[in-house]
C-alpha cells in the first residue's frame, strides 16, 4: 500500500463502535476550486470481506492523472480493523446500511457512487429504498437483486468454520482448495496475497479477519428459503447510473437476474469477467479502466455534486 495515497480514519458508529475506513487520494486538494471535484467513492466488501480488497482499485483511481478521485473503503462492523459488536444480531443489512450512512456523513462524501462488492452491492439496494440521495451510482459487484441459492449455501459452508491454520502458507492452501473452481487462474502468489487480506496473527496463531459470529447470520439459510429479491430498491435507482460486473464462474449472480437488470435499466453498463467466479477481483487494467470510465459517467450525471 502507498501510504503517501492512503489515510487511515476512525468513525464512532451510533452505538459507539469504531468503524476503519481506508481513505485514499488527497482529500483536501480542490476544496476552493471554482470546479466541482470528480464524484467521491466509497467501496462497500463483501460479507467477510475488508475495505483491503479494494486497495488496487482504490489507488489507481485516486492517483488518475486526469481524474483523481477520494476514494473510501470500509471496515463493516465487526471485520477487520473496526471494533467488532457483541451482539452477533447487529450484523445485519439494516445496521450496517445506518453505519454507511454514518461514515457518509463523517467524511462529508454524500453523495458518492457506490461500489459494492456481494454484500456491498446489498446494502446499496437497501440505501436506494431509504436514502436514494446519498446515491450518484452504483457498480454492483458480482450481486443482483437475486442472490442464488447454491452460492449462499456454499457461503454459509465456510463462515466461520476456517479453523486457525498453522501459518499464511497453510491458509493460502486452505483458500485455494475452497475456491480454485471459481478462480482457476490464480497462482501460488495470488493465494498467499489473498490469505494475508483474509486472515492475521493473533497470540501466535491465525485468525480469519472477521468476528466468526457472522455465522449466525447464515443460520436460517435452507435450500427452501431463499432470501427476498431486492427489486424495490434496484427499481429505485432507475434515475441512477448503474454498472453490474459479474464473474463468469459465479453462483451468486446468476445470467438470468444480469438480463433481468438490463431490462429493467436499459443503461445499466454490463461487464462479465472470465475465469472468475464470486466475486471478481478488480484488479485488471481493463477492469479498471472500465469501472473509471462509468465513473465518469457518474460526474457527467450529477455535475454539481460536488
Amino acid at each position: 500500500m502507498q501510504n503517501d495515497v492512503v489515510q487511515s480514519r476512525i468513525v464512532t458508529a451510533h452505538d459507539g463502535l469504531k468503524l476503519y475506513v481506508r481513505c485514499y487520494g488527497d482529500w483536501d486538494a480542490g476544496k476552493a476550486a471554482a470546479a466541482p471535484r470528480p464524484l467521491p467513492v466509497l467501496c462497500l466488501p463483501g460479507l467477510t470481506r475488508t475495505g483491503a480488497d479494494f486497495d488496487t482499485l482504490a489507488i489507481a483511481l485516486a492517483t488518475d492523472p486526469l481524474r483523481p478521485r477520494r476514494v473510501a473503503a470500509l471496515d463493516y462492523r465487526g471485520r477487520g480493523r473496526s471494533d467488532y459488536d457483541t451482539n452477533p444480531a447487529n450484523y445485519s443489512l439494516p445496521i450496517e446500511a445506518t453505519d454507511v450512512l454514518t461514515v457518509m456523513a463523517g467524511l462529508d462524501i454524500a453523495p458518492a457512487v457506490i461500489i459494492g462488492t456481494s454484500r456491498g452491492g446489498l446494502i446499496a439496494l437497501v440505501l436506494a429504498m431509504t436514502r436514494p440521495e446519498v446515491i450518484a451510482g452504483v457498480v454492483f459487484n458480482d450481486i443482483g437483486p437475486v442472490v442464488e441459492m447454491p452460492g449462499l449455501l456454499r457461503i454459509k459452508g465456510y463462515v466461520g468454520k476456517m479453523g486457525a491454520p498453522r501459518d499464511f502458507d497453510a491458509a493460502a492452501e486452505l483458500l485455494r482448495s475452497l475456491f480454485a473452481d471459481q478462480f482457476p487462474k490464480l497462482t501460488a502468489a495470488d493465494w498467499l496475497a489473498a490469505a494475508h487480506r483474509g486472515f492475521r496473527e493473533d497470540n501466535g496463531r491465525l485468525v480469519t479477519t472477521y468476528d466468526p459470529a457472522l455465522a449466525h447470520g447464515l443460520d436460517a439459510i435452507e435450500p427452501d428459503k431463499p432470501l427476498p429479491a431486492l427489486w424495490d430498491g434496484f427499481d429505485a435507482l432507475v434515475d441512477k447510473p448503474l454498472m453490474a460486473i459479474r464473474g463468469a464462474n459465479s453462483d451468486i449472480l446468476s445470467p438470468a437476474t444480469l438480463a433481468e437488470m438490463q431490462a429493467r435499466h436499459p443503461g445499466l453498463d454490463s461487464l462479465t469477467i472470465a475465469d472468475q467466479g464470486h466475486p471478481p477481483l478488480l484488479t485488471e487494467p481493463q477492469v479498471i479502466g472500465r469501472i473509471a470510465a462509468f465513473l465518469a459517467r457518474c460526474d457527467a450525471a450529477l455535475p454539481s455534486s460536488t
